[in-house]
């Protein structure tokens, strides 16, 4: 008798310990703590409810700080640039499972509304404010472009693409790199102040991916639940809200090759 409940109580505490697992969605902090929290916790709450899974928001305080979470494993369901991707696809396992539909990423370079530069040639020996050394779209796409046109440049890594543009409105740099979802989504009075004055080539935009730790049906469970947003509407609003007007798709690894065959190069400040 006393075997049995030893056994009864070994199957309790593991049943609890599973039912208590907490899988954490990591997002990269493009956008200060608080503005990510009100758009991605209604996704960690939908998904949650889809999957059955106990899912939670998080993030990092900055996207190197981020890279070092996700390098080391720190989140299950990991919303990540195409290049961090790239690199964390093949050193710890992630893997694809979504990405937005119909949406190829760009950078760009703002400079304040009211200055007299229009084009990159106009940037030589400034500095250039940009999210981290390896945020895509925003920092390695512009820089790249820089130096193919035999440009000059210092950069200057400010934690977030927020930072990136409140530094330049404020006149503290010259211009920065950014994308423009994230651009679209900052204060009129702030947005107002800034204008576009290059773009980059599109290429595959941030995916969806799990950690290695996540089985396949669980992973796949994940991924009808982000592909559900399109059918509800109560995901069509958490997708407007997270700038994803054109829904989510399913995703494969390979999608991102556009990005592998780029062989970017990261400059350090």
């Amino acid at each position: 008798m006393k075997k049995i409940i030893i056994l009864l109580t070994i199957v309790f505490a593991t049943h609890m310990a599973q039912a208590e697992k907490v899988l954490s969605l990591g997002v990269v902090p493009q956008q200060s703590a608080s503005s990510l929290a009100k758009v991605w916790v209604p996704l960690a709450m939908f998904l949650s409810k889809q999957t059955g899974e106990n899912i939670r928001f998080a993030t990092a305080p900055t996207i190197p700080e981020f890279e070092k979470r996700v390098a080391v494993g720190r989140y299950d369901i990991v919303y990540l640039n195409p290049y961090h991707y790239t690199l964390f696809s093949k050193s710890i396992g992630l893997r694809a499972i979504a990405r937005q539909k119909d949406k190829r990423i760009q950078g760009i370079i703002v400079v304040a509304s009211d200055s007299e530069i229009s084009n990159l040639a106009m940037l030589e020996k400034a500095e250039i404010a940009f999210p981290a050394p390896a945020a895509f779209a925003a920092t390695t796409l512009p820089q790249a472009n820089l130096t193919l046109g035999n440009i000059a440049f210092t950069p200057r890594y400010v934690s977030s693409h927020d930072s990136v543009y409140a530094g330049v409105a404020k006149g503290l740099f010259v211009a920065g790199g950014g994308i423009v979802r994230t651009l679209s989504t900052l204060p009129k009075a702030l947005s107002n102040k800034l204008k576009i004055i290059w773009r980059s080539d599109g290429y595959t935009p941030h995916a969806f991916a799990v950690s290695s730790t996540i089985s396949p049906e669980a992973a796949v469970k994940i991924q009808n639940a982000l592909v559900s947003l399109n059918e509800q509407g109560e995901g069509k609003n958490i997708l407007s809200k997270l700038g994803f007007n054109t829904g989510i798709v399913k995703s494969t690894d390979s999608d991102w090759d556009d990005v592998r065959a780029l062989n970017i190069k990261i400059i350090k400040q």
